[in-house]
């Protein structure tokens, strides 16, 4: 395994006056290490191909060569052939895996038992609504979602996370992220009534894949940008599964494990 250096130990904002360099952040040991895109997408893409990009390919495959409701059918067919499959090889069935399982499955028995296309794709994006009144609600309420869901994808210590400038800086970008999807609701609702299913299913997931990207880089530079403005630069690394990073009065080194 290689040794890594890790250190978040924030300044207090009155020792720089409220904003640090990058280069100032480093020569004192305040560096935050977190896991680089490429680790992220590597572990993500299978269960995202297993939850999301093979029912989506698989519907619009059946729907231009057997019609909608066949292309229900296969979509279904493909999530739960997917959940059976780990769970025969006793693998962990993914969170994401589930909640796209049992989405589908209500959406298909409503779209099959009415033959309308309309409603089986307008219930997820109803549900993008409603994600986006959850960030905001929770910002509003000062509690934001968004905190809870970065720590679970990369842990950090307890500590770090309670300083109020990262607070501050959920708070803020749960602001983004209910705009991001909101607009992305809208755009796919306008698509809905407005063009062919064919150029739908198609136009819908371009949209969708541009405005969640373009959120999520717009996250990340802020976040990197708002961290070194109090005394923290971030360095991205291989190793996708990093320790929780210690609030110390220096530099420590622990042992991270690399893939």
């Amino acid at each position: 395994m290689d040794r890594m250096t890790l250190c978040a130990r924030p300044r207090d904002p009155a020792e720089t006056g409220g904003v640090g360099t990058e280069q100032d952040a480093e020569t004192h040991g305040h560096v935050l290490h977190l896991p680089s895109p490429r680790a992220f997408v590597r572990h993500a893409l299978p269960s995202l191909i297993e939850s999301t990009i093979g029912p989506a390919a698989l519907f619009y495959i059946v729907l231009v060569t057997s019609g909608f409701r066949g292309a229900i059918i296969a979509a279904l067919a493909w999530s739960y052939l997917a959940t059976f499959r780990r769970i025969l090889r006793r693998q962990r069935v993914p969170g994401m895996l589930l909640i796209s399982l049992a989405l589908v499955s209500l959406r298909s028995f409503v779209a099959f038992a009415t033959g309308s296309a309309f409603l089986y794709f307008i219930q997820p994006t109803m549900g993008t609504f409603l994600v986006a009144l959850v960030f905001l609600v929770t910002a509003v309420a000062g509690r934001p979602l968004v905190e809870r869901l970065a720590h679970d994808f990369c842990p950090m210590d307890p500590e770090l996370m309670q300083r109020d400038f990262l607070r501050r800086f959920f708070l803020r970008v749960s602001w983004l992220w209910a705009v991001v999807l909101t607009t992305n609701a809208a755009f796919v609702l306008a698509l809905l009534l407005r063009t062919s299913l064919r150029a739908f299913v198609v136009e819908r997931t371009v949209v969708s894949s541009v405005l969640m990207v373009g959120g999520v880089v717009l996250s990340v530079l802020w976040f990197v940008r708002f961290m070194r403005q109090h005394g923290i630069a971030v360095r991205f690394s291989s190793a996708l599964h990093l320790a929780h990073i210690p609030v110390t009065s220096g530099p420590v080194a622990v042992e991270a494990p690399t893939h």
